[in-house]
């Protein structure tokens, strides 16, 4: 991995392209500390569920800043827009149109950034009154909604830049550079508490060799896939022979990333949400949070449960067995020991669903291990959540295969020229 970043630092192309993502990224965290007119920066105090927003916000959310509501509404209407696509046949047709097709599918993602963004910014601004300036003027309440909505635009734009002139996907790199923000000041916070009876050496030395562990087991995991071989026949087109080659489908154990935990999150957060905005000291807030409340043995159930559900159901989404045995089919592909058609669809959605079962166990494992690290280590002031660590570290493998695939192409170049 080193030697191919110092390789791409070597050539300038790649190096521009890595100053551009330095310099956007920057931009972005000078804005998550530009407060919002009107509002004054927010202490949310041990509730989770607005702490995760504001690691994904790289503080942003605290500090109550033009940035507080991140890049959420745009990957909100992006699962949704991929979810309607589905269903409406319109969009159907669209999304197969290449390149124009999802031009239109992008414009109208963002309209519903736009309707989202400010959607969020009035249940924010409304839930947290107390952090204005004003509470009680009107004027004030409009201009901090479109301000948070405006920034949210910024970064989707911001995000278009850095996939176009940086490295990797943009939006990713947002959320990738707002979790490792709030995780270095969060490591320094906990080591000085070593020794002060905050942390224990044994408790911190444990905590490090667990953390290198569960990075190693989810980068395994994330690159494992089960490759299913592929045999083309040969045909004559014109004067050409084509196929009569080997090759295979991968399907990965990860198959769906981190949505469904994504989606997980989003769900039960919901109750908890509307009962601290309802009534944050009353008697309801009190009845849900017995429930609903990060770190709860009913919600650790209902959080596992709804992990596996959303792992089977965005992977029928994504992946239709029917759709890939029919391409098969028709460009001459077959699976050895399988005919095509009928039979190669039941062979991929049987092998599929073994799979899936794999993936939506790794990804509960994954996202209930910081309620375990907790008790276990007595760290839990450092932003290692499950849904993070995903992030971190897919974004993270998915850069660096940008990156060697753009000295291949170079190294192609070369050896034409």
């Amino acid at each position: 991995m080193w030697e191919s970043l110092k390789t791409a630092f070597r050539i300038p192309d790649i190096r521009k392209k890595f100053y551009w993502t330095i310099f956007l990224l920057a931009v972005f965290r000078l804005g998550s500390y530009i407060v919002v007119p009107g509002m004054n920066p927010y202490n949310f105090g041990e509730n989770n569920i607005f702490n995760l927003l504001d690691m994904f916000s790289g503080g942003a959310l605290s500090n109550m800043s033009v940035f507080a509501l991140g890049v959420q509404p745009y990957i909100t209407s992006s699962i949704i827009m991929q979810l309607l696509t589905m269903v409406i046949p319109s969009w159907q047709e669209l999304s197969k149109e290449g390149q124009e097709g999802q031009k239109v599918l992008a414009r109208y993602t963002k309209y519903a950034t736009v309707v989202l963004g400010l959607v969020q910014a009035l249940a924010i601004t409304m839930g947290f009154r107390q952090a204005m300036q004003d509470p009680n003027s009107t004027a004030s309440l409009i201009t901090v909604v479109l301000t948070m909505t405006a920034g949210t635009v910024f970064l989707t734009w911001l995000g278009d830049i850095i996939s176009e002139r940086g490295i990797g996907n943009g939006v990713s790199m947002l959320i990738f550079g707002g979790i490792v923000a709030r995780f270095v000041p969060d490591a320094i916070r906990t080591l000085r508490t070593v020794g002060e009876g905050g942390v224990s050496p044994f408790g911190l030395l444990l905590f490090t060799v667990l953390s290198v562990a569960i990075i190693a087991f989810v980068v395994i995991v994330t690159q494992g896939e089960r490759r299913i071989p592929v045999q083309y026949a040969k045909r004559v087109v014109g004067r050409k022979m084509y196929g009569g080659q080997s090759t295979h489908l991968p399907l990965k154990v990860n198959q769906v990333g981190v949505i469904p935990v994504i989606f997980a999150s989003s769900v039960l957060a919901f109750p908890m949400t509307i009962a601290s905005f309802l009534s944050p000291e009353g008697g309801f807030y009190k009845f849900v949070q017995r429930f609903f409340y990060p770190g709860q043995p009913i919600y650790l159930v209902i959080y596992a449960a709804f992990i596996f559900l959303f792992s089977y159901f965005y992977t029928a989404v994504t992946f239709n067995p029917a759709d890939v045995a029919d391409n098969l089919k028709k460009y001459g592909g077959f699976i050895p020991g399988i005919r095509p058609g009928r039979p190669t669809a039941e062979y991929l959605d049987k092998v599929l669903t073994r799979i899936t079962s794999a993936g939506a166990l790794f990804l509960t494992i994954v996202a209930l291990l910081p309620y375990l690290l907790g008790p276990l280590t007595g760290i839990s002031q450092i932003g290692f959540g499950g849904t993070s660590l995903l992030i971190a570290v897919g974004v993270a493998i998915d850069t660096m295969k940008q990156i060697e695939g753009e000295l291949v192409m170079r190294q192609y170049e070369g050896f034409l020229k």
